[in-house]
């Protein structure tokens, strides 16, 4: 699909709509700074606590704690983040133009912002190659995914870009590719590995094929992660009510769905 030909969207949509289209995922400089230090800073804080520490610096995390631990530390602070004042708020925020462009103006949101903590050398904390619409998650989502520290090579993540979606098909029916080991290996060439400093965010179509390996950099990788989708676009398992809620629902809507006709034979 060409957006170019769209006389309805303006140049700076066609631009942002084509190269997400293309290549299935856009990185760009946080839309709210200041926001996007409130939550880093909140999150250091709740970490701090947590730890029995001062200010802890997020990279060196596993100078901290062991790996058999960390799992119900990030349960922890997921816990905690999540009942932040204004957080859904700031989080959308990061990214809320483009979010817009690409996914509509009347959006859920995720109930629960995500967050990801990866040690070095720890294989526990693994999400071998998957799209989340494998599992259950609507096509129409769109995921904004949120640094707290530099991530790089393995201490990033990976998508496999949608000019390489055919041959990840005709892999996929290969009855020699039976774990996702072996599809990993087939893939890994033609994986784009997304580098991502702090600062800068991410939205990615999550039902390409994505995911990591053990982080083999010296320092700990953190970040978020939260759908969006159309308010009127078809859900997967998760349901709104259940695991979105609305966001920006416009007046009309509301008018409409309140609208009750005054004639009861019509």
């Amino acid at each position: 699909m060409n957006f170019s030909n769209n006389k309805f969207l303006t140049l700076h949509e066609k631009k942002i709509s084509n190269d997400f289209f293309n290549k299935g995922f856009l990185i760009f400089e946080s839309e709210n700074k200041k926001f996007n230090t409130d939550i880093k800073k909140k999150v250091i804080e709740i970490s701090s606590k947590i730890l029995n520490k001062k200010d802890i610096n997020l990279d060196l995390l596993h100078k901290f704690i062991l790996k058999k631990d960390i799992n119900n530390f990030r349960l922890e602070v997921i816990n905690k983040i999540n009942k932040y004042k204004n957080l859904r708020e700031k989080y959308f925020n990061l990214g809320r133009s483009n979010i817009s462009i690409l996914a509509g103006n009347e959006l859920v949101m995720q109930k629960n912002i995500n967050l990801s903590i990866q040690l070095p050398n720890d294989e526990t904390s693994l999400l071998p190659i998957h799209s989340d619409v494998w599992s259950g998650d609507s096509p129409y989502e769109i995921n904004l995914w949120v640094p707290l520290v530099n991530c790089f090579k393995s201490k990033s993540m990976y998508i496999l870009k949608k000019k390489n979606i055919e041959y990840f098909y005709k892999l996929s029916k290969s009855k020699k590719i039976n774990s996702s080991d072996l599809l990993y290996n087939k893939l890994k060439k033609k994986l784009t590995w997304l580098n991502i400093n702090y600062g800068k965010v991410l939205l990615f179509d999550q039902s390409l094929p994505h995911g990591n390996i053990v982080n083999k950099e010296k320092t700990t990788r953190w970040s978020m992660n939260c759908r969006f989708k159309s308010i009127f676009t078809p859900y997967g398992d998760k349901k709104i009510g259940e695991f979105f809620s609305p966001i920006t629902t416009r007046a009309m809507t509301k008018i409409g769905f309140n609208y009750k006709f005054p004639f009861k034979n019509r």
